[in-house]
């Protein structure tokens, strides 16, 4: 089974029929038994209904036009309109139910899909293209609908006609029946290439339907960079590589479908040509009744339909297999962070003493980005994290957070291992501030709220001035109720940042991390958050990861990460005193700022 977002996702289908997975598609359906009784009764009704009007219509030419018998040629009539009115209520019922009942199981399938994308850990999405992500949540359940509203039930339909078909065929008269049916070992052998080569086609349909998904994705989001280092051209080769790959494979397979079909009505007209001339020749001898001749003409048309049709079903129980496949390959990845049910003992609103004890971490196989890290956060003490690019700092907060699991060791708040925690319980606790602000559509309010209702328009507006974030909000159209546009593209990297301090800070939570919350302000804003900080940090424990040691001089505690390690801890002016790593990257901070600015970064992570 393919793996979503590996290098053979959408190229490798499976079988064209899986028992296990239709097995598990069908516990969708089970919820809807009744719907889809309903919609089969229907079906058997409508099917019995539609063997009817041929019969009628022999009876009509053989009893009565033949003879010229006329008395009750009209109650005939009446019973050929009867039968047509319930044609048509039952086909209404059957569609409407099994369209309405699709429906209802997409959106089961859709709310499964999102609720388990939810529950998976960060790991996962570093695995997985985003595109490819969407295209199971959308173009993939698509598929699946047409299958239950189309494929499964109504396949009977189809089975039902063509045994019916085939039953009074042979009971009105089997020689013309098997004349009749002489050309289906024909028709087999048509359906056979075109299911095989169909399958190949759609297999490289549905695999560059993901690639041009997941490319899309990765570009628009990124338009920036593109556009920065000019590689417009570059890209849209690559895209016009995929689109005509996906243009050709679509191509190919209407081609299939231009052969096939016209070949089945070839067929099917083969198969009339043959009646007419064998039972015509029966009927000039007087063996064969006109009546029949007729009638056999007309459940002849009606008997290749079906065939065409459940051909057609093959194609959409082929997409059903591959599109399942990738999504029961999404809902079966492990959830590696799981959350434990709260236990009615346990009490997770402790002062919050956090403890980091032997902690190792590898994003992969033995890469250990932690080594060994041991230390504690006293409540309501103040904890600076410093250290080079690829440290290890922001790590911390991902495996405080339960972002990730460590590899070795625990960490603990007031002596219970996070993984024992519910992860809301856990959580809840946090206020975090991220480098990297993510703002959602909607308005500013709500992103500051950020769904909890419970948080009034006054409690928005003192977090927002406590951050000063209200000097920008004021001088915007509907302050508050602005919209926000996608990713808050309208607002500066700095107002993005006062934004989501503001909304940690309105979840009044107990610890309250910043992760280099002041990397993309100016020196203004930065000093306005610096204010805003000493009156928030007071009786909140906060640990703030910066790469300027002015965020984090005054601080309680300073930790220094270098190489995966915590090498050295202490407050500024007893690290200062050290005259160690940290003396080093002061110096290279500060010593010289005026003449030589711009090489300080660079000089800083080689520390």
């Amino acid at each position: 089974m393919a793996v979503p977002g590996s290098a053979d996702d959408g190229e490798v289908l499976g079988k064209a029929y899986d028992a296990r997975l239709m097995r598990r598609l069908l516990q969708f359906m089970t919820p809807h038994r009744l719907s889809i009784g309903r919609a089969f009764a229907a079906i058997v009704g409508l099917s019995v209904l539609q063997l009817a009007p041929p019969y009628l219509t022999k009876i009509a030419i053989d009893s009565h036009i033949a003879t010229g018998e006329l008395d009750g040629l009209d109650s005939l009539a009446m019973l050929f309109a009867v039968v047509l009115v319930l044609s048509y209520v039952l086909e209404y019922v059957q569609t409407y139910t099994l369209q309405v009942t699709g429906q209802r199981i997409i959106f089961d399938l859709r709310m499964r899909i999102n609720e388990h994308l939810q529950r998976l850990d960060l790991s996962f999405y570093d695995r997985n293209p985003v595109g490819r992500l969407m295209t199971r949540v959308t173009t993939d359940v698509d598929t699946l609908n047409e299958l239950f509203t189309s494929g499964v039930v109504s396949v009977f339909h189809d089975i039902f006609m063509l045994v019916g078909i085939a039953v009074v065929l042979f009971l009105m008269d089997w020689r013309l029946a098997i004349v009749a049916l002489s050309v289906l070992p024909l028709i087999a052998l048509v359906t056979q290439w075109f299911r095989g080569h169909a399958r190949h086609s759609y297999r490289q349909v549905r695999g560059l339907i993901a690639q041009i998904n997941a490319f899309l994705q990765e570009n628009i989001t990124g338009m920036s960079t593109v556009q920065l280092f000019r590689r417009e051209s570059r890209q849209f080769e690559q895209f016009d590589r995929i689109n005509t790959g996906h243009r050709d494979a679509t191509v190919a397979s209407i081609f299939y479908y231009a052969v096939f079909y016209p070949t089945i009505e070839f067929l099917g007209a083969l198969a009339v040509a043959a009646i007419l001339w064998f039972g015509g020749g029966r009927t000039l001898q007087g063996t064969l009744e006109l009546g029949s001749l007729v009638a056999f003409v007309l459940y002849s048309q009606r008997f290749f339909r079906p065939i065409s049709d459940l051909s057609e079903k093959f194609n959409v129980l082929q997409s059903a297999m591959a599109s399942s496949e990738r999504i029961f390959a999404l809902l079966d990845t492990p959830v590696a962070v799981e959350s434990p049910a709260p236990t009615s003992s346990a009490r997770y609103d402790g002062p919050g003493h956090i403890r980091f004890e032997h902690v190792w971490f590898a994003y992969r196989d033995e890469q250990y980005v932690l080594e060994d890290v041991t230390f504690e956060v006293a409540p309501g003490q103040r904890v600076g994290i410093v250290g080079a690019t690829g440290a290890g700092k922001t790590t911390l907060i991902n495996l405080l957070m339960r972002f990730y699991d460590v590899t070795r060791g625990r960490i603990t708040i007031d002596g219970v291992d996070i993984r024992e925690m519910p992860l809301t319980a856990l959580r809840s606790r946090f206020g975090l501030v991220l480098q990297d602000v993510y703002l959602f559509s909607g308005t500013v309010g709500d992103n500051i709220r950020f769904g909890n209702d419970q948080i009034s328009d006054d409690e928005v507006r003192r977090a927002a001035a406590s951050v000063h974030a209200d000097r920008f909000i004021d001088s915007l159209p509907d302050g508050l109720n602005s919209q926000v546009a996608e990713r808050g593209a309208t607002f500066s990297a700095g107002e993005r940042q006062l934004l989501s301090f503001a909304r940690a800070l309105a979840y009044k939570p107990a610890v309250l991390v910043l992760d280099e919350a002041t990397s993309s302000v100016d020196t203004d804003t930065e000093q306005l958050i610096q204010d805003a900080l000493h009156v928030l940090m007071a009786d909140r424990t906060t640990i703030a990861i910066a790469h300027r040691l002015s965020t984090v001089q005054d601080m309680d505690t300073i930790l220094l990460f270098h190489k995966a390690r915590l090498r050295e801890q202490g407050s500024h002016q007893d690290l200062l005193a050290q005259r160690g790593l940290y003396h080093t990257l002061y110096e290279l901070q500060y010593q010289d700022q005026e003449s030589s600015n711009s090489v300080l970064p660079i000089a800083a992570e080689s520390v």
